[in-house]
C-alpha cells in the first residue's frame, strides 16, 4: 500500500436506501482491530512460557473520529443512534486497501467548543457483530 492522504480514510453510515453516506466533517479518524487472548498456560508448559489458545479470543474493532458536523443530516443520523442505542451498518473505506463493513454501535459522542471557534465533536464506535472486508 502506497502512502495515502489521511482525509481519504472515510467513515460512512448506511443511508437506509441500500447505500452509504459519508459522516460529514471528520478531520481525524482511527480504525483499530483487537483480538483478546485466552491464556492456557499450565504447570507443565514448556519452560513455563505462556501458551495461548489460537482463535479463541473475542475479536472487535473500534473506530474513533473527530471533526465538525457540516450538515444537519449527518448530525441527526449519528445523534439518533446515540439516543436510540441502536446498532447500524457502517463502512470504513481505507484507500488503496479495502472496505470494512458491518454493524457498529455509537459508544460515545462528545461535543466541545472554543469561545472563538466552531463546535466540534468526538465520536467512538464499537463493532457489534461480524465484519466483512472487501479489497479495493
Amino acid at each position: 500500500m502506497a502512502i495515502q492522504k489521511g482525509k481519504d480514510l472515510l467513515l460512512k453510515i448506511a443511508d437506509g436506501a441500500g447505500g452509504f453516506e459519508t459522516v460529514a466533517g471528520l478531520r481525524s479518524r482511527r480504525l483499530a482491530f483487537n483480538s483478546e487472548t485466552v491464556d492456557v498456560t499450565h504447570s507443565e508448559s514448556a519452560g513455563r512460557w505462556r501458551e495461548l489458545l489460537a482463535g479463541a479470543g473475542v475479536k472487535r474493532a473500534s473506530v474513533a473520529g473527530a471533526g465538525v458536523f457540516r450538515d444537519g443530516a449527518s448530525d441527526a443520523l449519528v445523534r439518533g443512534l446515540v439516543f436510540s442505542g441502536e446498532v447500524a451498518e457502517f463502512q470504513i473505506v481505507i484507500p488503496d486497501f479495502g472496505r470494512v463493513e458491518g454493524p457498529f454501535q455509537v459508544a460515545a459522542l462528545e461535543f466541545r467548543g472554543e469561545h472563538a471557534g466552531e463546535v466540534a465533536f468526538d465520536l467512538s464506535l464499537e463493532s457489534a457483530g461480524a465484519l466483512s472486508f472487501t479489497a479495493i
